[in-house]
């Protein structure tokens, strides 16, 4: 055993070389760790503040259903399909409004999870430009969702149902009693995330079948309206101001977005 211990120092050929590896592993394991969990409490933050803003508003509700009436007429006027002629082809169809009702309040929600968790795990050098473009674009929603807009639902001279109310499935219950709760309809996220969605698979994604996902955008905007809880022009403008982000950022660092 003699050979293997250095004469000078008394010590045994490599050792203490394990403990620089094992130190760099553990700080390697930190920051992995670390940087998830920070990326987690930021979406979290954001969607949690998506879920309450309709709490506050810098504006009297009664201006709320003057915006929803002036988005209603506007509409009329750019010829848009009417939303109460929509939604009268699948009232009684319960199945079907239920369905309505539920990929409104949960799966759209799911499906942005999803996307964001894949481009986090499976595409990590890509996925800080799309978390940059989700951030901000969410968070420039919420600021023009302080001034109140009302939901087609709460204005009954529109002729329209409140769907998920009729079947006990409202996501505003949870939220308080309150009508200010309810007026954050422009613009609407539901139809900027899912566009995000689609445009990051399709971007990202190197399979044939990632044209499929354009399903989800469509879909969305669909649910959206049949179930009365935004206008047409809700949905134009989420792609509006996603496209105005997208460019104001890439003018100011195009190395922030895809």
């Amino acid at each position: 055993m003699a050979e293997n211990v250095c004469t000078s120092c008394g010590r045994a050929f490599g050792e203490g070389l394990a403990e620089p590896v094992v130190r760099e592993k553990t700080q390697r394991d930190f920051a992995r760790w670390g940087w998830l969990l920070r990326e987690f409490v930021l979406l979290n933050v954001l969607f949690i503040l998506w879920r309450i803003v309709g709490h506050y508003s810098l504006f009297h509700e009664a201006g709320a259903f003057g915006r929803g009436r002036w988005l209603w007429h506007a509409e009329r006027v750019l010829h848009l399909p009417s939303e109460a002629a929509l939604q009268r082809q699948i009232l009684g169809h319960e199945t079907l409004d239920r369905i309505a009702n539920g990929y409104y309040a949960w799966a759209h929600i799911a499906v942005f999870a999803v996307t964001l968790l894949w481009l986090m795990f499976r595409h990590r050098d890509v996925y800080p430009k799309w978390r940059n473009l989700v951030v901000v674009f969410t968070g420039i929603s919420l600021l023009i969702e302080f001034i109140p807009t009302a939901p087609p639902r709460l204005i009954p001279s529109f002729g329209m149902v409140d769907l998920a109310a009729r079947y006990h499935q409202s996501v505003y219950d949870g939220l308080g009693k309150g009508i200010t709760d309810q007026l954050s309809a422009m613009p609407s996220v539901h139809v900027g995330w899912a566009v995000l969605v689609a445009w990051a698979v399709i971007a990202v994604s190197r399979s044939r079948w990632r044209w499929l996902v354009l399903v989800h955008p469509v879909l969305t905007t669909y649910f959206i309206v049949v179930t009365a809880n935004h206008y047409w022009l809700d949905g134009v403008a989420a792609l509006a101001l996603l496209a105005l982000v997208y460019f104001g950022m890439r003018r100011i660092r195009p190395s922030l977005v895809p």
